[in-house]
């Protein structure tokens, strides 16, 4: 960990909605507040045409869980908007999480139905903290499924996140600590990079080579400031131009050049052509412009050694929320837990406590998401338990925050990946790789 971070989330209690409160203040009249529940995080559907998602958020959840306290100051303005009642207010001031989560380790794959995140405790401990989940997962997951696919088309070569300008200030750095998880090897956003320990990099915009008088005293001065070895922009009047004055100022020790307008495929390859001849076989070729996973793939033959992205990223790349939802499954009753259930049409959702597990040929290749209901689904040796703990009696435990967690969370990625099935690497429009089933 970046020794010099000395960050602490903020106090999230009131990242909640005003109904969360009212219906806790109706629980507690009713005096049903305190019976036993299980909440379940899951999607109902992938968004249209994808083939996974991915699991992104769960450490930034688990540091806000810690200052999920309410201040004087909160509690004071819950009084004077009369959300709730001066019993409500007693029941805030204490609140302390005292259940037990569970869920799906940060960068896994998941389908339809995937108990993601599993929260049991009382129902008014699990209802107060609904919005402040799902708002964290579904952000994060959203820009970590569409990295993951942009990584996969990328074959290997690098992506960088590049979108801290096209979003709010807050969500640049949750979807550059996203972005990592799901494979892109660095961000811009220095903030990231001071509380998650992610690496860091950038040189200059199209602003500093007009800031001079020339290109190339433009050149001269980035060079002379970061070295050789940096990149140059060479877009902002003619690209040609632009290289052959890269070379001039650099020499072979040019590391990189970028390009950022105009058909990229086509300048891609005549810039390589044109540093292979100038004597700079070594200088690499960055692309940026609004890229996505399709523009990405499409540059697959193209001689370029990275991409930058931004507004797709941070933006989910067409799907800007996972569409997770945060539902009882499961409540206590006089004789024991009750299975319970929403039946609305085209909402409805299965009761019961889950367990998953993923199916495993004998090649090691994922099948099957397979789901018990109630009790834990039968199991090989080649079957994968998905279900982690993550909070015990209140305590987050160990591993499951901070940069450690991020490290933690790609590799998680990584081998989640390597064992869906070779159609995950596609971009059409499809179902899910494979399918979900229940044991009931």
């Amino acid at each position: 960990m970046n020794s010099l971070s000395t960050w602490q989330p903020p106090n999230s209690a009131l990242y909640t909605d005003h109904y969360e409160l009212t219906m806790l203040q109706a629980a507690l009249h009713a005096g049903t507040a305190e019976r036993r529940s299980v909440f379940e995080v899951f999607a109902r559907r992938l968004p249209d045409g994808r083939r996974y998602g991915v699991v992104a958020g769960t450490g930034r959840l688990l540091e806000l869980l810690s200052t999920f306290r309410f201040s004087d100051r909160q509690l004071a303005f819950l009084e004077n908007s009369r959300v709730v009642d001066a019993g409500t207010l007693n029941w805030l001031a204490d609140f302390r999480f005292s259940g037990n989560i569970f869920g799906y380790a940060e960068g896994e794959a998941y389908f339809p139905h995937s108990p993601i995140l599993i929260v049991e405790s009382s129902f008014a401990e699990a209802c107060i903290l609904e919005t402040m989940l799902l708002s964290v997962l579904n952000h994060d997951s959203a820009v970590a499924s569409a990295a993951s696919r942009m990584t996969l088309a990328a074959q290997g070569r690098p992506c960088i996140e590049m979108g801290s300008r096209r979003t709010h200030e807050e969500a640049a750095v949750a979807a550059a600590r996203a972005a990592v998880i799901a494979g892109f090897n660095s961000t811009s956003n220095l903030e990231a990079g001071l509380r998650y320990d992610l690496r860091t990099v950038g040189t200059a915009a199209h602003s500093f080579t007009l800031l001079h008088d020339s290109e190339k005293q433009a050149f001269e001065a980035q060079t002379a400031a970061l070295g050789l070895g940096t990149s140059l922009l060479v877009d902002t009047y003619d690209v040609e131009q632009g290289v052959r004055t890269a070379v001039e100022v650099a020499g072979a020790e040019l590391g990189g050049v970028r390009l950022d307008s105009g058909d990229l495929v086509e300048l891609a390859r005549s810039v390589r052509t044109l540093l292979d001849d100038l004597g700079n076989p070594g200088t690499r070729i960055m692309v940026t412009s609004d890229l996505d996973e399709y523009a990405i793939a499409a540059l697959a033959s193209a001689p370029v050694d990275a991409y930058g992205v931004g507004t797709s990223l941070v933006t989910g790349s067409g799907a800007p929320t996972a569409g997770l939802v945060y539902k009882l499954v499961s409540r206590e009753g006089a004789d024991g837990f009750v299975d319970v259930a929403k039946a609305s049409k085209g909402k409805a959702s299965l009761g019961g406590r889950k367990y998953a597990l993923r199916r495993l040929d004998e090649a090691g290749t994922a099948t099957t998401e397979v789901i018990g209901v109630g009790h834990a689904p039968r199991s090989d040796s080649n079957d994968r338990p998905l279900l982690h703990q993550f909070v015990a009696d209140g305590e987050v435990l160990p591993g499951w925050t901070g940069p450690k967690a991020v490290t933690r969370a790609g590799e998680r990625h990584a081998a989640s990946l390597a064992e869906l099935p070779p159609a995950a690497s596609r971009l059409q429009r499809g179902e899910p790789v494979i399918p979900t089933e229940y044991e009931e």
